[in-house]
């Protein structure tokens, strides 16, 4: 069967739309301080000191950035080939938490819970599934339902915000570069919340009782943010998030205010 797909940046990349996410976060060197602070921090030194031992490379050629790519080099070759690969070799399981901390840093200042503007930039695609959700409950109410699936298509940097704007995987402390060994039963893991191929899926359900929806992360069942059932009422979830469905307005978020000049010439 044919199928047909259309392309739409504004809603799957609204990050690049987002004006104030440009400027105060992609565009900001700031923005990731807590990142480039572990990158120098003491954890990091003993990584990089017992890789210059292992490669018997002087310490000063080792660079927080060589150390972060055999990391990756090590996992991109066992998730793709499923073996231990020589990389891997080169670091023990203590170095590995220090670099997926380095790595949940960054996401989380650049995507996750860092700035607020990495939320509300998702706010357009937050409000499609919804209004997606709500024709589905409508057309079930007045008889059969026209589509049974909708499917969009996007990048782990376009997941990140949109679960966090949800508020899966908030941590009661913010990860910061001096909490690493407070951090190590955190929830906000980038390498699982959205792995290779990861994927969100959201299911309404005709019940007894009503319409109820359930949300998949990666095939999983989640619980949404204080609720105690696997698949609530969707009028419960609707009620839940009603703050972000009746505003999270994304021009008001992203614009960035454009300061007053004024005409000085007499």
């Amino acid at each position: 069967m044919d199928y047909k797909h259309y392309v739409d940046d504004s809603l799957m990349r609204f990050f690049d739309h987002c004006e104030k996410f440009v400027a105060s976060v992609e565009n900001n060197k700031t923005a990731l301080k807590e990142v480039e602070r572990f990158k120098s921090s003491a954890k990091m030194d003993v990584v990089r000191r017992k890789l210059s031992s292992r490669l018997e490379i002087p310490y000063n050629q080792i660079t927080p950035e060589m150390a972060e790519a055999v990391f990756f080099l090590c996992s991109y070759e066992f998730a793709i080939k499923s073996e231990n690969s020589p990389w891997c070799d080169l670091l023990d399981e203590s170095d590995a938490q220090v670099l997926e901390y380095k790595n949940d840093l960054k996401q989380y200042w650049k995507r996750g819970y860092g700035h607020d503007i990495n939320r509300k930039s998702s706010c357009p695609l937050f409000h499609d599934i919804f209004k997606r959700l709500d024709k589905a409950a409508n057309d079930h109410r007045f008889g059969e339902v026209k589509k049974t699936a909708t499917i969009h298509v996007g990048h782990a940097e376009t997941l990140l915000p949109l679960l966090s704007l949800m508020a899966f995987f908030k941590d009661e402390k913010p990860l910061t570069a001096e909490n690493f060994s407070s951090q190590h039963n955190r929830t906000f893991r980038s390498s699982q919340i959205v792995p290779y191929a990861a994927n969100l899926v959201i299911v309404l359900y005709e019940c007894s009782d009503g319409l109820r929806v359930q949300l998949f992360l990666n095939e999983k069942p989640m619980t949404f943010p204080s609720m105690n059932h696997s698949a609530p009422l969707y009028e419960t979830v609707k009620k839940h998030y009603s703050k972000l469905l009746h505003g999270c307005d994304f021009n008001k978020e992203c614009d960035v205010p454009q300061p007053n000049l004024r005409n000085t010439e007499l």
